[in-house]
């Protein structure tokens, strides 16, 4: 089985020429025409719609999760310096009322 990749302008507008599927020298599995219009490649699923391999999904995992890590810590970091600045702020309140300089006096 094979197919037929026609030619294709890619992103570059540079004209590809068709090509068949599989490409010599390429996976012999890959006997179907995938891509888009600006980008066309062989392939051994039909319904590939991606010609890269996914496990750059994972680095972007990993740089997703450090991120989000970081943030937190942040956050974490706000939240305990604000219950902090609460806390001391309430503790250095004078607990008796305020002094007002006048003594009241019965006449």
């Amino acid at each position: 089985m094979s197919a037929e990749c026609s030619s294709y302008l890619n992103a570059d507008k540079v004209l590809v020429s068709g090509f068949s599927c599989p490409r010599t020298g390429g996976d012999a599995s890959a006997v179907y025409c995938c891509g888009f219009q600006d980008v066309k490649y062989c392939c051994d699923d039909p319904h590939s719609f991606f010609p890269y391999e996914h496990s750059y999904m994972w680095w972007l995992s990993v740089g997703a999760l450090v991120g989000l890590s970081i943030a937190a810590v942040v956050l974490f970091a706000f939240i305990i310096t604000v219950c902090v600045l609460c806390y001391l702020f309430i503790s250095t309140k004078p607990r008796s009322k305020l002094d007002t300089g006048l003594s009241l006096q019965m006449a």
